[in-house]
């Protein structure tokens, strides 16, 4: 990348930092999570539970609360988070987004057919 293509002549462009998506579901939060997903432009993560009376449900279920991943994203620092992979019982996730913010400002709540156009950055 950002070399003349041998055979052509037509150069590429300069290097650029490429883009990065970090897809984490079915587990419990570990800091190696933290390492995959650090500066990604997008961080799409389990968040089962909203609630939290249902941390230690999380716990033995092997899953993730709202908060739990909000704090992995503060430690991975990616352009923005998405919560997804919710518990058929949290029929509003977006009720419990105000204080997930507080822990991660770019958190979101996904929703069945979102989509993003990632770009890369213009240095």
């Amino acid at each position: 990348m950002g070399r003349q293509a041998p055979d052509t002549g037509y150069g590429l462009g300069e290097d650029r930092r490429g883009l990065k998506v970090t897809y984490c579901t079915d587990t419990r939060p570990v800091p190696v999570i933290a390492e995959y997903a650090a500066e990604a432009d997008l961080f799409i993560c389990e968040g089962m539970y909203g609630e939290k009376e249902k941390e230690a449900k999380a716990r033995e279920y092997k899953h993730m609360t709202f908060y739990e991943a909000a704090a992995l994203a503060k430690k991975a620092q990616p352009k923005q988070m998405w919560l997804t992979h919710y518990s058929p019982s949290l029929n509003r996730p977006e009720e419990y987004m105000d204080e997930v913010r507080r822990i991660f400002p770019r958190a979101k709540a996904a929703k069945d057919g979102w989509t993003a156009e990632l770009e890369f950055d213009e240095e």
